[in-house]
């Protein structure tokens, strides 16, 4: 229990910042926010995800807005989850006393009432467990990532901050006071006593409403009951319980309600090397990311997130006639668009001057084959796992097959987005071969009508293409793109794709070369920059999605000590809330957007096959 990284006014640069793995996350499924170890909410988008932001000092320290909440004197503190539930605790322990603040925010309960559905409310409980213990509050929003000015005025007990976009009203049952565009509060609890600050976005029909303790108290309850009834439907019984559930409570925060989106993580522009140019904005659904979320919570039993994915599917993205280009982008927004313009906002330094802060995301734009096998791939398991597609569904399956098999000889971005051209990559390949073995395996189990003979040559010639033009003699290893010489973790999927078996020799060959390369006392770098130019500057840390496919690797090849071994030391860089970022730096810090849906899914996958395989 260490104290908590401080942020003086006048301190460097560094010392501005908490370090991005010294938060935890709350949320709604409708949008999220980020809480410091010292009780600042640095990141916050209302209403949702995809929103202008509200509160991002973690983006910049001075401009970007926040809410602070804390113990005035120095203090220690600590972090964690209320058990089973996102509520989270930030608990102080001064000489004179132990407070905490409870922060959560209410699923709605009625999404069929406008008023409860769009209400939005962030509660902050604070609490004084023992002695007697003063707090301070500083409420600083910073509308439309800091460009839209606003006002603030109090009206009946409740601060109402306007602009002209977005107003937001906070509501205390301690007083409040203004202090130029921000608010203010300072109190003192004795034990057994609590306050209560709830935010609202208010507009239109939804007025300002007070937060009593009583109806505070409601709430808590409410929202611990729901996260706990949402989990007890977990089958997991193994040994990684505490981490699996962890990982699946927060894909569940990255879900958006209305139309079953799921996010490839709830904030934009986090580096993936402080002071380089690897920041991007990923509040956006990623058809690779979901498609693997779908398979990780199908695997733990929740069904309903994977239908309603399928949904939105279903509503939001058609195949259409498709060029070469392809009939599917591969991302959208969570109502489906496909407009995602990117910009930079240079008015925001960036988190530790890590510039430039994106939003919006240009790779929309990129072909990434390989996005369809990872698509066909979670449609054939929902199959399998959940309940049958519908022949309408079925019909968009046969589309996107029809369309790989005229199109998958292109070069292609590649599933780690290059900026840097256009290559025949091994991984894009590879899931297209899943694409269509996917697509005839569902054909034949239910009897659908399809062109099998045209697919079955489609699939047996990328096989062929794979293993004639994809395997390298020199490094005697399966390599990042054709007659190529360069390694890519992303191979480590093919045996989890079942394209290769396992224990193949070419196989355990590619696994030794890979971990000889790529591999960092079981961490895994994706690739090396040096080697293969993505078109970027700067190194990245390693991948933590790859650790976790290496760990199934090892597991599928019956390597099970080194698997377990590698898990474990996978599960220490975890932080204190057991979240992951994209990344782990070179020095064991969290780096890149947070948390980061890849590599929850892909713990809960290593997770769930090590567990199988260890008996």
């Amino acid at each position: 229990m260490a104290d908590t990284p401080s942020r003086p006014d006048a301190a460097p640069d560094a010392h501005r910042y908490l370090p991005i793995a010294e938060h935890g996350l709350i949320g709604n499924l409708r949008s999220v926010a980020l809480v410091g170890t010292d009780g600042t909410i640095d990141w916050y988008c209302s209403p949702s995800f995809d929103s202008p932001s509200v509160f991002a000092s973690v983006l910049d320290a001075e401009r970007g807005g926040c809410f602070e909440l804390a113990a005035t004197e120095g203090a220690r503190t600590k972090q964690f989850y209320f058990p089973d539930t996102n509520v989270l605790i930030t608990r102080f322990y001064t000489e004179d006393g132990v407070g905490e603040v409870q922060d959560f925010m209410p699923v709605a309960r009625d999404p069929g009432n406008p008023g409860e559905a769009e209400r939005h409310r962030l509660i902050r409980r604070v609490l004084c467990v023992r002695g007697t213990l003063p707090f301070r509050a500083r409420v600083a929003p910073r509308f439309a990532y800091g460009t839209d000015p606003h006002t603030v005025r109090l009206v009946g007990g409740a601060a109402l901050f306007e602009s002209a976009e977005r107003s937001l009203a906070l509501t205390a049952t301690v007083p409040l006071e203004t202090e130029g565009q921000d608010v203010r509060a300072e109190f003192k609890l004795a034990e057994g006593e609590s306050a209560v600050f709830a935010l609202d976005r208010v507009g239109g029909a939804i007025t300002p409403r007070r937060c009593a303790h009583a109806e505070a108290e409601e709430e808590f309850a409410a929202t611990v009951a729901y996260w706990r009834r949402w989990l007890a439907a977990s089958r997991y019984r193994g040994r990684w319980r505490e981490m699996v559930h962890r990982s699946a409570l927060t894909l569940k925060l990255l879900t958006y309600a209305p139309t079953g989106a799921i996010v490839a993580a709830p904030t934009t522009s986090l580096p993936e090397r402080i002071g380089g140019e690897r920041n991007w904005d990923y509040r956006y659904v990623w058809v690779r990311d979901a498609a693997f979320c779908v398979y990780a919570l199908l695997r733990l039993g929740f069904t309903g997130e994977a239908e309603a994915f399928m949904r939105f599917l279903t509503r939001h993205i058609s195949p259409g006639d498709g060029g070469a280009g392809g009939p599917l982008q591969i991302m959208y927004g969570i109502d489906g668009r496909t407009e995602l313009p990117e910009r930079e906002l240079d008015h925001l330094e960036g988190h530790r001057g890590s510039a430039p802060v994106r939003v919006g995301n240009a790779a929309a734009d990129q072909l990434q084959l390989d996005i369809y096998g990872a698509l066909v791939d979670s449609v054939y398991l929902y199959d399998k796992w959940a309940q049958p597609i519908s022949s309408g569904q079925w019909d968009d399956v046969c589309a996107l097959v029809d369309w790989v098999c005229g199109h998958w000889d292109q070069p292609d971005e590649g599933v780690w987005e290059t900026r840097g051209g256009r290559r025949n990559f091994l991984y894009s390949r590879l899931m297209c071969w899943v694409a269509v073995e996917r697509a005839i395996r569902l054909a034949n189990r239910r009897g659908l009508p399809a062109d099998l003979p045209r697919w079955r040559q489609c699939r047996d010639t990328i096989y062929r293409r794979i293993m004639d033009r994809g395997w390298s003699e020199r490094r005697r290893a399966f390599v990042q793109y054709e007659d190529g010489d360069v390694l890519d973790a992303a191979v480590l999927m093919m045996p989890m794709a079942k394209f290769i078996a396992p224990t193949d020799p070419k196989w355990l060959s590619t696994l030794d070369a890979l971990t000889e390369d790529l591999v960092s006392d079981s961490l895994v770098y994706r690739y090396d920059p040096r080697s293969s130019p993505d078109g970027l500057h700067g190194d990245e840390g390693t991948f933590s999605i790859c650790s976790f496919w290496y760990v199934e690797a090892l597991t599928r090849a019956g390597r099970l000590d080194e698997a377990r071994l590698a898990f474990e030391k996978m599960l220490t860089y975890a932080n204190h809330l057991g979240l992951y970022a994209e990344e782990i730096g070179r020095t064991g810090e969290q780096q890149g957007n947070f948390p980061q849906a890849f590599t929850h899914l892909s713990l809960i996958s290593a997770a769930y096959n090590l567990d199988r395989a260890l008996g």
